[in-house]
């Protein structure tokens, strides 16, 4: 029963997320004269990047919260449920929203495949949806997957940085600022943050083994993958903060 709750829940954000696909466009037309103008390609990865940022807003405050500030996943001896089965309604409701939004994204990425993104996007967001549905199924691990959603963080300097690219301010200080934001929300939310995940996983590895069967292997092989991917984009944001402060420096 659980089971089909989710995925009901899922595909009700599925179409919210498209939804929010054309809500971007038709308030965009309203409030960038040039958005009408944009090439049908430019339009539809502008929509893309409207509701992934609206996405990550929400996942990012409300993981926050369940990670760091409410008491579901706080350490307590008195408490008889460990940190792996522990669960809220929140919670849950959070990973049917990221679901139905990395399901629906995904979609896209490949019906436009590559100008959404290549390769390195259809199995980030395959290794999502395929955690995301492994927590809600057996209703355990959302402490993990709370943590790695935080990544999400980085996802507005992302956009940003694109929208401004092509309105042409890629010289604006906004841009360069954004650029400095980009560097380290990266840096805190994709790099520091995944140092954190890999201590607690590890302190926590006699209840991460008792999840279900292929709990303690997606809970190390999954992020480890993530990890390295976020390394090999955070060398290319590293090179790109050099280049621009090097030409900001010569100006």
């Amino acid at each position: 029963m659980q089971n089909n709750s989710c995925h009901n829940f899922s595909l009700v954000y599925i179409f919210s997320f498209l939804k929010v696909y054309d809500i971007t466009g038709k308030v965009s037309s309203q409030l960038y004269k040039g958005y009408n103008g944009l090439k049908i390609k430019d339009r539809i990865e502008w929509n893309n990047r409207g509701f992934s940022t609206f996405h990550s807003l929400v996942v990012t405050v409300v993981s926050f919260y369940l990670v760091f500030i409410s008491d579901i996943f706080k350490e307590d001896p008195h408490n008889p449920v460990t940190l792996t089965e522990r669960k809220s309604h929140l919670s849950s409701g959070l990973q049917g929203v990221s679901l139905g939004y990395f399901i629906a994204d995904f979609a896209m990425i490949v019906w436009f495949f590559p100008s959404l993104g290549g390769m390195e996007y259809v199995l980030h967001h395959l290794l999502a949806i395929f955690s995301i549905s492994l927590t809600l199924t057996s209703g355990k691990g959302h402490l993990y997957v709370h943590t790695l959603l935080l990544t999400e963080a980085t996802t507005p300097f992302v956009n940003l940085r694109w929208y401004l690219d092509l309105t042409g301010k890629k010289s604006s200080t906004l841009y360069l600022y954004n650029g400095l934001a980009m560097f380290f929300g990266w840096l805190v939310a994709r790099i520091l943050l995944f140092a954190y995940f890999f201590v607690h996983l590890y302190l926590h590895f006699d209840e991460v083994k008792n999840t279900f069967p292929l709990g303690p292997y997606a809970l190390v092989t999954v992020p480890s993958v993530l990890a390295l991917m976020n390394l090999f984009w955070f060398s290319k944001i590293l090179k790109g903060a050099i280049k621009t402060l090097a030409k900001t420096k010569n100006c």
